[in-house]
Order: C-alpha cells, then sequence, then structure tokens
C-alpha cells in the first residue's frame, strides 16, 4: 500500500478538495520530500505539506527538538524514513511529527533519532532472528 497517496488523498477531502488524478498528480510533490512508492516509511512531508496540515487543516502536530550536538546525516535522514510511520517534517533543529505515540517514543530517546533508529534497526534483528 502506497501511504503517501493514501494520506494525501484523506488531507485532500479534510481540505474539501476534489480527490482525482489530477488533484493527486498536483499535491503529492508539493506536500511530500519524495514521492516514490514504498510499503512502509518514507513519509517526510515538505515545507509545504507541513503548512498544509498545520494551518488548513489544524492538525495536531507534536515536536522534538534534537540535543544541542546533534547533527543530521544521510544515516539520521535513513532511519527516519525507514521508521517515522506517520507523516513528519524534518529541520536541522528537530522533527515534527503527526502521531502522539511516535512523539513519545522519540522523546523518551530526548530526540536523538539516531539512538532511536538503532534500537528500532536492532529489535527488527532480533524479531528476525529469534521469531
Amino acid at each position: 500500500m502506497n501511504w503517501k497517496e493514501t494520506y494525501t488523498k484523506v488531507f485532500l477531502k479534510q481540505a474539501g478538495i476534489a480527490i482525482s488524478e489530477s488533484t493527486l498528480a498536483e499535491y503529492m510533490p508539493v506536500w511530500w520530500q519524495n514521492t516514490r512508492e514504498k510499503d512502509s516509511g518514507g513519509l517526510r512531508l515538505t515545507e509545504a505539506g507541513m503548512l498544509f496540515l498545520m494551518e488548513k487543516l489544524e492538525l495536531a502536530t507534536y515536536d522534538i527538538p534534537f540535543p544541542p550536538d546533534f547533527k543530521i546525516t544521510t544515516q539520521v535522514v535513513i532511519f527516519l524514513d525507514k521508521f517515522i510511520d506517520c507523516p513528519y517534517f524534518l529541520t536541522n533543529k528537530g522533527l515534527t511529527v503527526t502521531n502522539e505515540k511516535k512523539a513519545l517514543e522519540l522523546h523518551l530517546f530526548s530526540g536523538d533519532v539516531r539512538k532511536y533508529g538503532l534500537a528500532k534497526a536492532l529489535k527488527r534483528t532480533d524479531e528476525s532472528v529469534n521469531p
């Protein structure tokens, strides 16, 4: 299932915008950083997408600040792409998510998404070895 397309349809419906192939083609590249299909993850929003959710839909969002010495690396972006299963927005100073449970999980790691990603990856590896 393409979650970006599903979310886009829900957002359009909530905003009162007609859902069609042309509106999907118009809004998906505006709202999503990457429009390729994925079964899970890949829900990073553009600035325009985040503003639409916050201002037009008034969707609840949760800010997770990064630790002061935190640097965003390619690995961090990959972890986020893989393990954040709700629409999110990334800045140099923090992360904004649209899911309260995900926000709590990230706060438990003090906003250090490297540690969060490593913990998730280790858990998946352990589950595949010991089903």
